[in-house]
């Protein structure tokens, strides 16, 4: 992991994180994120499901995600763009960019996760980043707590078995 973000502090106008404790090691985890049959499983909040177009894990690589929240047509959900991987340790991505570095239409967010091996299992932390704080406050307002925290059980539910 570089050393420029690690020295990076938290925004708390701009930032939300997020973290748990997933009882899995953090090889199983990481798989559960770079797998598209895998991602898939996870990254919505049930009952929606999630089909993935693309998950390019690599950096200029596309994450391009659909939803569907009741059983019927998928809708776009996530186009972004992976900024930076550290293999088995840190995904870094964006909805500023799509696949490729191409700028995106709106620019929302830019997340970190990061994984550290635990006597337990993987410490996961999912840092989200915005352009400004009326950004930050909407998303929390949209239920980013409930949301990323409902996402990263399903994870972990995933990987702890």
């Amino acid at each position: 992991m570089s050393k420029d973000f690690e020295n990076q502090s938290f925004d708390p106008q701009r930032d939300l994180t997020i973290s748990r404790l997933i009882k899995a090691p953090r090889s199983v985890v990481w798989a559960a994120w770079t797998d598209p049959a895998k991602f898939a499983q996870w990254w919505l909040p049930e009952p929606a499901k999630c089909r993935v177009l693309a998950l390019e894990v690599r950096p200029g690589g596309a994450m391009v995600t659909e939803m569907s929240e009741d059983g019927g047509a998928f809708v776009p959900h996530m186009n972004a763009c992976f900024l930076a991987v550290d293999d088995g340790r840190r995904i870094v991505f964006t909805n500023a960019l799509e696949g490729g570095w191409r700028p995106a239409e709106q620019a929302f967010m830019t997340a970190v996760i990061t994984l550290a091996d635990n006597d337990q299992g993987t410490d996961y932390v999912a840092r989200v980043m915005h352009k400004s704080s009326a950004d930050r406050a909407m998303h929390e307002e949209l239920g980013f707590h409930d949301g990323w925290g409902t996402v990263i059980g399903q994870l972990a539910r995933l990987v702890e078995r």
